[in-house]
């Protein structure tokens, strides 16, 4: 199959479908076995360079098997999405503007499913950051 032929997947894509495959996993594995639990379309390499992404964003973690590595996710689809929100927030100059833009962009059940998870947070002692009142 041509490259004209077969549509190009983005990056969060295939992190998405690696971190799927080690979630189903029932332990640590390779990134051989990785690339063949997603049916061996992707080269080895692209597989490597994924779960390397993986690890420097904390999304998984490998340790030493023989001459190779072992993967283990420790972050789920839903980690991986709020750790891609943070980056973009903190590399952002004016935080409040954003936030404030995201919040009023909101549909009224995601806000008040935020409002809630917020409330949550508040009552356990957790701190988001500072500045907080």
């Amino acid at each position: 199959m041509t490259d004209q032929q077969r549509p190009r997947r983005g990056q969060g894509e295939l992190e998405a479908l690696v971190l799927s495959a080690l979630r189903e996993a029932d332990g640590p594995k390779s990134a051989g076995w990785v690339q063949e639990r997603l049916g061996g379309d992707l080269a080895y390499t692209t597989v490597i360079t994924i779960l390397t992404r993986l690890l420097a964003k904390g999304a998984v973690t490998r340790e030493r098997a023989g001459r190779s590595f072992a993967w283990t996710p420790t972050s789920d689809q839903a980690g991986l999405a709020a750790h891609k929100m943070y980056k973009v927030l903190d590399g952002e100059s004016d935080r409040e503007a954003v936030l404030a833009s995201f919040v009023t962009s909101l549909e009224p059940d995601d806000e008040r499913l935020l409002r809630e998870l917020l409330g949550q947070a508040k009552s356990t002692g957790r701190k988001q950051g500072e500045g907080e009142d």
